[in-house]
C-alpha cells in the first residue's frame, strides 16, 4: 500500500486529504507543524509527502530542506493558500516535486499524486538497478591478497588521490576503479571508462580530449572527449601503457593543469576529474624503453593497488563460483542449480591463465551446458577444458592425418590462447608474439577465432 504524509497546521487541509487519499487506497499519516512531520518522516517513511508552506514554527520551505537532508530520493508537492511565482520557484530549486495552490483541485491533486507515485516508481527501478548492476561489479573473496586489495581500496576511495591498479588480465582492475569511484564523494558523478588499447593511435587523442568539427576526415560534428564527460566524476583510463607518446603528454597536462582542448581547436577547457588508471604492464619497464613517460607515471601512481591472479587467491574460487552463479541463476531465470564438492575442488585446481574472467565464463558454461540440477566433477572435466591442454591438447594435435593440419591445429591453439592472455588486445598480442597486427589479423580470419564472451 502506498504510504503518504500530510504536513499543514489547517485541520480542515488535513482531514480533507486523509479523506481523499484513503478513498483512492492509500495509506495517510498527517501532522500539524513541521517537526511532528519530520519526526513522522523519520518513522514512516512515505512515498510521497504534501507540505504546506505556511506554518507556524518552522515554514515548509525549511521542512523540504530537512526532508531532503534526510532521503534525497523523497519525493515533496508543496501547497499554500497564498503562493507566488517566487515561492514556487524557491520550493523547486530546494527539491520539491510540484507546487499547489488551495483551494486544492481534487482532480489536480490526484494527477500529481498519481505522476508521483510513477516517479517513485522509477526511482526505485533505477535504484534497483543501479543495485543489480552494482552486485556485478562486486570484488568477492576473503583470501589475505584480496582482503589487502580491499583495505588499500577503502583507504584510498575517500580521498581525491589518483591510482594505478595493476594486474594481469582479468584479474578484475574495473572491479577496483569502480569500487573507488562509489566510495569517493564523486559516487554521484558519472564513471567514464576508456580503454586505451582498443582505440586506434591515431584516434586516441580525439577519444579522450574530442574535437571540433572539420579538424580531421570523418569529423562530421564537435564532439565532447572522455575528458569532458567525466567532468565531477571519475575516468577510468584502462590499459594506460598502451597509450600514444603525444596522448601522454597532453594527459600529463591535463593533470597538472586542470585544462585540455579539443583536437583542432586552442580553447583551454576546464575539467575536474579523478583519474583510475590500470595496466598489465610493467611501466617502470616500459620508462626504461622510451615507451612511457615517467613524469606521468609518478602523476598516475600516486597509490598503487596491485590485483593479483587468481592462481594467488584459490581460496576464494569457492565465493567466486557461487557468486557467478547467483547472478547468472538471476539473469537468465535458470533453475537453481548447485556444485558438488568435488567440482570446486577441481575448480580451485585448475591454471586459470584467464583468471577471474576466465573462471565466470567457465561457470557460465557449466551452468548452461550440464545436465542435472548439479554440477558434478565430470561435467567440469569435460566442459571446463574448452581450450584443449597439457595431454588432452597434444592428443588433439597427434589426432591429425596431415603436417599441415596438425601445423594449423598448433598454430590455431596458440594464437587463441595468447588473445585469451591479452584479452583480445590484437595489438598487445601482436607485439608479445612478434608478429605484425596485420598477419595476426588474418590468422583470425583464416581459423574463425571469436572472442569467448
Amino acid at each position: 500500500m502506498t504510504r503518504l504524509l500530510v504536513i499543514d497546521d489547517e485541520h480542515g487541509i488535513r482531514s480533507a486529504l486523509r479523506q481523499v487519499f484513503e478513498y483512492e487506497g492509500h495509506e495517510v499519516r498527517v501532522a500539524e507543524d513541521g517537526h511532528k512531520g519530520l519526526r513522522m518522516a523519520a518513522d514512516f517513511n512515505p512515498d510521497v509527502i504534501f507540505l504546506d508552506v505556511k506554518m507556524p514554527g518552522i515554514d515548509g520551505l525549511e521542512v523540504l530542506e530537512k526532508l531532503r537532508e534526510q532521503d534525497r530520493s523523497s519525493i515533496v508537492v508543496m501547497i499554500s493558500g497564498h503562493g507566488t511565482i517566487d515561492t514556487a520557484v524557491h520550493a523547486t530549486r530546494k527539491g520539491a516535486y510540484d507546487f499547489l495552490e488551495k483551494p486544492l483541485d481534487t482532480d489536480r491533486l490526484l494527477v500529481t499524486l498519481r505522476r508521483a507515485l510513477e516517479l517513485r516508481g522509477l526511482t526505485q527501478s533505477v535504484i534497483d538497478l543501479r543495485n543489480q548492476i552494482e552486485s556485478r561489479y562486486e570484488i568477492v573473496g576473503t583470501s589475505y591478497p584480496i582482503r589487502q586489495v580491499l583495505e588499500r581500496t577503502e583507504r584510498v576511495g575517500p580521498t581525491e588521490a589518483r591510482v594505478l591498479v595493476t594486474g594481469e588480465n582479468g584479474t578484475g582492475k574495473e572491479l577496483v576503479a569502480r569500487a573507488i569511484h562509489r566510495l569517493s564523494p564523486r559516487a554521484g558523478g558519472p564513471f567514464v571508462e576508456v580503454n586505451c588499447a582498443a582505440i586506434p593511435s591515431e584516434l586516441i587523442e580525439s577519444a579522450l580530449f574530442g574535437h571540433l568539427k572539420g579538424s580531421f576526415t570523418g569529423a562530421v560534428a564537435d564532439h565532447a572527449g572522455k575528458f569532458e564527460q567525466a567532468h565531477g566524476g571519475t575516468l577510468f583510463l584502462d590499459e594506460v601503457g598502451d597509450m600514444s607518446p603525444q596522448a601522454q603528454a597532453k594527459v600529463l597536462r591535463a593533470l597538472e593543469q586542470g585544462v585540455i582542448s579539443r583536437v583542432g581547436g586552442k580553447k583551454s577547457i576546464e575539467v575536474d576529474v579523478r583519474i583510475v588508471a590500470a595496466t598489465n604492464k610493467d611501466l617502470e619497464h616500459e620508462i626504461s624503453g622510451g615507451a612511457f613517460r615517467e613524469d606521468l607515471y609518478y602523476r598516475l601512481n600516486v597509490v598503487p593497488i596491485h590485483m593479483p591472479p587468481l592462481r594467488d587467491r584459490r581460496d576464494d574460487v569457492p565465493m567466486l563460483v557461487q557468486h557467478f552463479t547467483d547472478l547468472m541463476l538471476s539473469r537468465d531465470g535458470l533453475s537453481p542449480r548447485s556444485f558438488e564438492t568435488a567440482a570446486i575442488e577441481r575448480l580451485q585446481n585448475l591454471p586459470w591463465p584467464g583468471n577471474v574472467r576466465e573462471l565466470r565464463n567457465t561457470v557460465e558454461r557449466l551452468l548452461i551446458l550440464s545436465p542435472g540440477d548439479t554440477v558434478r566433477l565430470e561435467d567440469v572435466d569435460m566442459l571446463a577444458g574448452e581450450r584443449p591442454s597439457g595431454s588432452r591438447l597434444e592428443g588433439h594435435l597427434f589426432s591429425s592425418d596431415k603436417f599441415s593440419d596438425f601445423k594449423d591445429g598448433a598454430e590455431r591453439a596458440f594464437i587463441n590462447r595468447k588473445l585469451q592472455e591479452h584479452d583480445w588486445n590484437v595489438a598487445e598480442t601482436a607485439r608479445r608474439i612478434d608478429m605484425p597486427r596485420s598477419n595476426l589479423y588474418k590468422k583470425i580470419e583464416k581459423y574463425g577465432l571469436i572472442r569467448d564472451s
